[in-house]
């Protein structure tokens, strides 16, 4: 009998010691405007390889408009999830296909009237695919069974989160239209989300669409706004941090040579990487190219915040003025009215990161 009890003992305790193993596991659902291997590419690859590991758990990739129109992302993705094996346990969800109230009639005016920046326009540089037949194909073809799941990216974002109560973290690596539906729809959410991390802003520095603002924020500054003012935990990596965290040539070969040289991956950050986005000024051709890193900085500080070098709180917030400074981001050193204190991220331990970055990449572990 002793022994019996000492033996139940010992599974009770080994069970719990799962559970709690289980729960310490980060959640997150994984926001973004997606490309084949561009930053968000890069961090689902990264991401999958964590979750084959057990250091992860990917709830599901949801899709906004970004870079990219929304069918164009999803003919990506699911390719991607198909290509790194995690189409059964990742669900890949259509989310907002236009921002809440940034249209193109008043990009272009304001382009017009306040020119600045590098006038990037993600989405809006290219015309809306309306059929399948005018989507571009991934590099390796298009998926070949697997389709967006029913439910949209609102509606997954509402649910997962009810789920995991204060588990979920939100990696926010696009436009925020989709995470603004999802509250704006689900109000009862709010105190349940255990963290926003963000890819976007820009505080000391230039913007990278116009003078003032930074991509992600500009695309929906509406949405940028309400998410931002949500009372949850927000962690935010802006244009500051970023631009000083570079792949250069050493990194690059250290992906493209590494230990999984052959495999799909390296091959394609190679294909898509290598040329530049102008195709001839890349790594392959000018050995002082060099490119910033942005959305997968997020993963790593979620795996370590210790990445962080230098952080501030802040109260930020989003400008929704049309006009010049339409999706600029101000940060206020002390409380405002309705805003909330965020976590800005001002540098990185860039060494270890881009150990993170690279194995991520390039370790041979089967991805499942």
């Amino acid at each position: 009998m002793r022994r019996l009890l000492n033996l139940t003992a010992g599974l009770l305790a080994l069970c719990a010691a799962i559970q709690c193993t289980a729960a310490s596991i980060p959640k997150i659902i994984i926001d973004s405007d997606f490309g084949t291997l561009n930053d968000d590419g890069q961090l689902l690859a990264i991401a999958a390889q964590l979750q084959a590991r057990g250091r992860v758990e990917i709830l599901g990739l949801t899709l906004v408009s970004g870079n990219k129109w929304l069918r164009q992302e999803s003919a990506e993705a699911l390719k991607a999830v198909e290509r790194l094996g995690i189409e059964q346990r990742v669900g890949v969800y259509a989310g907002a296909n236009y921002a809440l109230s940034h249209d193109l009639p008043t990009i272009l005016a304001e382009q017009q009237r306040h020119p600045g920046g590098d006038g990037y326009l993600g989405a809006w540089n290219k015309p809306e695919p309306r059929t399948d037949a005018e989507l571009a194909s991934p590099p390796d073809g298009f998926a070949s069974h697997t389709t967006l799941r029913a439910q949209s990216a609102a509606d997954f974002i509402a649910n997962s989160i009810r789920q995991h109560p204060g588990e979920v973290t939100l990696l926010a690596i696009g436009p925020l239209t989709n995470i603004a539906l999802a509250v704006r729809q689900h109000p009862d959410i709010v105190p349940l989300i255990g963290q926003i991390i963000y890819m976007g802003g820009a505080f000391e520095v230039p913007g990278n669409t116009t003078r003032t603002a930074e991509f992600n924020w500009w695309f929906d500054p509406e949405a940028a706004r309400e998410v931002l003012r949500l009372p949850v935990r927000h962690v935010i990596f802006p244009l500051d941090v970023t631009d000083t965290v570079k792949i250069d040539k050493q990194v690059y070969d250290r992906v493209v040579n590494g230990a999984a040289k052959d495999g799909a991956i390296a091959h394609l950050f190679r294909q898509l990487n290598g040329y530049g986005y102008d195709g001839k000024n890349g790594f392959e051709t000018n050995p002082s190219y060099s490119t910033d890193v942005w959305d997968t900085l997020t993963l790593a500080y979620l795996m370590d915040a210790g990445y962080a070098t230098a952080t501030a709180r802040r109260w930020v917030d989003v400008d929704t003025t049309v006009g010049a400074n339409n999706g600029h981001s101000i940060a206020y050193a002390t409380a405002q009215p309705g805003l909330q204190p965020a976590v800005i991220v001002q540098r990185f331990d860039n060494q270890r990161f881009f150990d993170f970055y690279v194995d991520g990449l390039t370790a041979p572990v089967p991805v499942k």
